[in-house]
């Protein structure tokens, strides 16, 4: 099974370009569903179908969805918010207030992704497409298995802990309610389960991020930020696809001289910034690209000859290796700068942030013992040398 992200500044295509590409694949005879991770779904719209939150056969091998965040935050966060929703009516919270404070920040987004999963997962398709938010928010739904998972792993231990020795006493003498054991069951399901799967299947080599972007300075700026945001966090982006350029023949014409001038900059400096990424190009189309057979032929242009569903590039992640003096790791970062990078070693972790991410990694069990003496950026690389601690 192969998997697909498309994330892009809002109003760059991406919902067009991620159905195209879909369309295009299930012509080929791969069995395809496209679905919206976007809270302001516009999957339906660009097919000229009503979609819903189940899979809906639009044409053959080619399944559409859009996925309904509060049903799935029902379904998935279960006993959990039911008891955040009774801790705020005792409270006094009126109950449609307190239902929506047990909508835990993040929850929805989550669960979304937890959507995609099950269905990446299952043995229904060879070809998931996903239509992300715009570039912000989708870079949030990305991170969080990782982030909710270490934060969520933490509370359960202390909170679980805490209620073994506590809740049998408490709850004969407080009328505050307390968590039972489904609320620790169905915690436990979702961080060591699920959310171990979700963050395994988007860090898998069949799974990539694409970026969408038009010749435009603020879009370009905003998807090479999040490379460096998706590097960060080992998650591939394996093409960038340049939307809306003018026909060649256009570009030639007075009135879009200069547009076709600017335009051919964008392009090179896309290609080189980018690099080795591929570029796909997307020409402008005289007309809103509607339903399945435009939207077919439009993803044959974009792909020009290359199978949609192919990794079209894969780059090295994290690497450790010994040295003469201990170990050495890398981490492509391309466009981040050494002075947005914050960089520790906290015990049996590295931490590193840059931007406005920050990613907690788990280091190998021979690199916890050794110090971290030296952090450089070179090249869009940070090298780290890990060393013995000095005896005091």
């Amino acid at each position: 099974m192969r998997l697909v992200l498309y994330t892009g500044k809002g109003g760059v295509g991406k919902t067009t370009t991620a159905a195209a590409t879909a369309a295009c694949a299930a012509r080929t005879g791969r069995r395809v569903l496209i679905a919206s991770a976007d809270a302001a779904h516009s999957l339906g719209d660009v097919f000229g179908e009503r979609l819903g939150p189940e899979p809906r056969a639009l044409a053959p091998n080619l399944d559409a969805v859009e996925v309904d965040a509060r049903a799935e935050t029902e379904r998935h966060w279960g006993s959990i918010r039911d008891y955040l929703a009774q801790l705020f009516r005792h409270q006094g919270i009126e109950d449609v207030v307190a239902d929506e404070l047990a909508l835990l920040p993040g929850a929805e987004e989550l669960t979304t992704l937890l959507a995609v999963e099950a269905f990446a997962t299952g043995s229904s398709y060879d070809f998931v497409v996903v239509d992300c938010a715009p570039t912000g928010a989708a870079l949030r739904l990305l991170t969080l298995p990782e982030m909710a998972r270490a934060g969520l792993r933490l509370v359960l231990r202390v909170q679980r802990a805490l209620a073994s020795v506590v809740t049998p006493v408490a709850q004969s003498l407080v009328a505050v309610p307390l968590p039972g054991s489904a609320v620790f069951r169905d915690a436990e399901q979702l961080i060591y389960r699920r959310l171990a799967n979700l963050r395994t299947l988007l860090g898998d080599k069949r799974a990539s991020v694409r970026l969408v972007v038009t010749p435009e300075r603020m879009v370009i700026d905003e998807a090479l930020r999040a490379r460096t945001d998706l590097a960060l966090f080992e998650l591939a982006c394996d093409a960038v696809v340049m939307n809306r350029l003018l026909p060649e023949g256009a570009a030639g014409e007075a009135y879009f001289r200069d547009w076709g001038r600017l335009q051919a900059e964008r392009l090179a400096e896309v290609e080189a910034r980018f690099a080795p990424l591929p570029v796909l190009r997307a020409p402008l189309q005289a007309d809103e690209v509607i339903g399945v057979p435009a939207l077919a032929r439009h993803g044959e242009a974009l792909f020009a000859g290359r199978e949609p569903d192919a990794v079209l590039c894969r780059e090295p992640g994290l690497r450790f290796v010994r040295t003469k003096g201990g170990v050495r790791a890398t981490l492509p970062l391309p466009e981040a700068r050494a002075e947005d990078l914050d960089v520790t070693k906290l015990e049996g972790e590295l931490v590193i942030a840059t931007g406005g991410q920050r990613r907690a990694l788990p280091l190998p069990r021979h690199v916890m013992p050794l110090a971290l003496a030296r952090a450089r950026l070179e090249g869009g690389t940070l090298t780290l040398d890990f060393a013995a601690a000095e005896p005091s």
